[in-house]
């Protein structure tokens, strides 16, 4: 195996199911390759909020000169997004000689491939010189891969139904997966602003340092700024994060409640702050891509983010007509999430995915006549991603908007090598 390709096809092959949660075995193989950080680590867990988080706390300990490492899940289009090195993606070249320490070091342990590949990737970011790792946690938070590292500090963001079958069947039980990650006298930041009690209670029992939202830090703010109030600092007239959406003021306040926890090892000036906020991106968090007509990325696929996505898409002004190209798993509660962008949608192109995890269009169409929604919205079925947003391309007028959400494949299936230019600058081919 030489290429990271071949890599990833053998990390494929290993273990029959694809999640398979618990900590035994990658504990077993991180011991083998005595694997360790020497730096604060900051592990994030949450059903939303978690990427933008990780990106916030990366671009401003990269304002502050800090060497970062980042791990985050899944990838939109290529693998080596996963891991940036201070600010960028790991190459495939840097990553091969990791993934060849896990296989040498598992043994007869089967891993899966988020076992595997996690383990490679943290041992890139261990031999990297890092000042600070941030690892987003792929699911849940107790038995997830990630969790075998012991976090400095731990983030839990906004926590709402999703990955049911693994997590739980209501937000306390997942609630209580997600605190799993928190250690004993470490800081644990809730930037959930109604956090299920199970992760309060389960902070206290264990004892950790418990920083709630509204009782620890808080934020308010304007059109034009807004300001962060913690334990004996706050930060007055900040311009609004570069991340769109209303939702981004929660996630930030959670960071800075982070920075100042770790103030002793990770000192962080104010302008670093300002700067780092000012300067942040993530792609495809309702990404706005300028256009006629206007393209908007989001990968809400629960009825959390699906909500907000609504929020913000209302928050845009009038468009004569919305077209929603959408993908999701099949284990996705479509219903719900359906209700919540039922009033913006205009047309829908349904969109197959490619893996086997997905619902089918003809599914998605079906779930979505199941609604019955009074008024006639045209639906069309599509083999992918850029051949449903080729249709809606076709269909919409310049005045138009054209929504891509929905699972990291449906999104990624339309930036895959730049779609040519996104249908190329959409009308104007």
């Amino acid at each position: 195996m030489d290429s990271l390709q071949d890599w990833l096809a053998h990390c494929e092959r290993l273990h029959p199911k694809t999640i398979a949660l618990g900590l035994e075995r990658v504990q077993a193989v991180a011991a083998t390759m005595a694997l360790r950080f020497d730096c604060p680590v900051i592990t994030v867990a949450g059903t939303n909020g978690k990427g933008s988080t990780c990106a916030m706390l990366e671009a401003i300990l990269l304002q502050a000169g800090y060497r970062t490492g980042v791990y985050t899940s899944p990838h939109l289009v290529h693998f080596e997004e996963r891991c940036r090195v201070a600010g960028d993606i790991a190459t495939a070249d840097a990553l091969v000689p990791h993934f060849e320490r896990v296989e040498a070091a598992r043994g007869d342990t089967t891993l899966t491939y988020f076992e595997f590949t996690t383990l490679a990737i943290l041992s890139l970011m261990a031999a990297s010189g890092l000042d600070a790792a941030i690892l987003e946690v792929g699911l849940g938070g107790r038995l997830d891969a990630v969790n075998a590292v012991d976090a400095d500090c731990a983030i839990v963001t906004s926590i709402d139904l999703d990955h049911m079958e693994f997590l739980g069947p209501d937000r306390e039980s997942i609630g209580r997966e997600k605190a799993g990650i928190l250690r004993e006298g470490r800081p644990a930041i809730v930037s959930d602003p109604m956090p299920p009690h199970s992760v309060v209670a389960y902070a206290q029992a264990l004892g950790a340092d418990l920083w709630l939202l509204g009782r620890d830090f808080n934020f308010s703010g304007d059109k034009q700024q807004w300001s962060w109030a913690g334990r004996g600092r706050r930060y007055a007239g900040l311009a609004y994060p570069a991340l769109r959406g209303a939702n981004q003021l929660v996630n930030a306040s959670g960071v800075l409640a982070a920075l100042e926890a770790l103030r002793p090892r990770l000192p962080v000036p104010a302008q670093a702050v300002r700067n780092g906020l000012a300067m942040v991106e993530l792609p495809a968090r309702f990404q706005i891509v300028p256009g006629e007509p206007v393209l908007v990325l989001d990968v809400a696929h629960n009825t959390h983010s699906v909500a907000a996505l609504a929020a913000n898409l209302d928050a845009m002004g009038f468009y004569p007509a919305t077209h929603m190209v959408f993908g999701a798993m099949a284990d996705k509660d479509l219903a719900p999430m359906f209700a919540k962008i039922a009033p913006l949608a205009d047309r829908w192109y349904f969109t197959d995915l490619p893996t086997p995890r997905a619902a089918a269009a003809a599914d998605l169409a079906e779930r979505w006549k199941q609604m019955r929604i009074p008024r006639e919205v045209p639906v069309s079925l599509h083999a992918d991603p850029a051949q449903a947003l080729a249709a809606a391309v076709a269909a919409a007028n310049p005045a138009d908007r054209i929504v891509v959400f929905g699972s990291f494949y449906t999104v990624g299936g339309v930036l895959k090598d730049g779609t040519p230019r996104l249908q190329a600058r959409h009308l104007g081919a």
